[in-house]
């Protein structure tokens, strides 16, 4: 009945609109750009300087500035989740790298490059302490993992993951490490604002634990496997690492950028 009384009314606006001689402002079109459900991913890079603001329109707060790089030296890109087409352009909502943790806002379509796909998915539970990695919801590894203790906890959320880090001068990082975008929210005065890694260690006895200050740890040998999976079980430069919302475990997003640094 809703239905029907809402369709009978659309032609009354419409004729009083034109009877006026005032054009009818369209709804602004909506489409998805990443999906859980069907385990698609979408990111793109900042490829120009620019802002993303609280709605999606030019007068809208301020919610963060994005920058072309990363604190790491490295080309920033953001997790693209949806997008409106308005009269006034294209608005894209992204995730943000900012505390508090799991924030969106709207950029411009214009500032990013075109849309990069990716269908990995990796689950870390922070409750089993393990890191569970699907492609296409299938299972392609599984570790035990280290995460932060108590005072330092690893935080739960959707994020995703910036760049790839590697060449340390310090063994405690492993081979290789992930940058994400996952911000502590207690040690914020560490180097870059605290963001949260995914990196090895030098000492395997330790996991599984409750051993960091946020960052996620794993054995040497399991790292090397993550960043090196191929082919029909990774997608060859870029990772997407989701982190679920139920009690106990950490939901990430990520994408992986070959580039090198260090990590926090």
């Amino acid at each position: 009945v809703a239905g029907a009384a809402l369709c009978l009314a659309l032609p009354a606006v419409a004729d009083a609109a034109t009877w006026s001689g005032t054009a009818v402002r369209p709804k602004p079109e909506r489409f998805i750009l990443s999906s859980e459900r069907q385990h698609l991913y979408r990111y793109a890079f900042v490829v120009r300087q620019g802002v993303a603001r609280s709605a999606p329109r030019k007068t809208a707060a301020v919610v963060r500035s994005l920058s072309r790089w990363t604190p790491e030296g490295t080309t920033n890109l953001v997790l693209t989740l949806d997008g409106r087409r308005t009269r006034r352009g294209v608005w894209i909502r992204v995730r943000l790298a900012t505390l508090p943790n799991g924030r969106t806002g709207w950029v411009p379509r214009r500032i990013l490059s075109d849309w990069k796909e990716v269908r990995t998915r990796l689950v870390v539970d922070r409750r089993r302490l393990t890191a569970t990695l699907y492609r296409r919801g299938r299972v392609v590894l599984r570790a035990p993992v280290g995460v932060g203790q108590p005072s330092w906890p690893t935080p739960r959320g959707e994020f995703y993951i910036r760049n790839q880090l590697y060449g340390f001068g310090n063994p405690v990082y492993g081979p290789v490490a992930f940058g994400t975008s996952a911000r502590s929210a207690v040690l914020t005065d560490w180097p870059g604002g605290g963001f949260i890694g995914i990196h090895g260690t030098n000492a395997p006895g330790i996991l599984p634990g409750r051993v960091s200050h946020g960052c996620i740890r794993l054995r040497n040998a399991d790292m090397a496997r993550l960043a090196t999976l191929k082919g029909a079980d990774f997608d060859r430069l870029f990772l997407t690492l989701m982190i679920a919302h139920h009690d106990g475990a950490l939901k990430m997003v990520d994408a992986l950028v070959k580039r090198p640094g260090s990590a926090y």
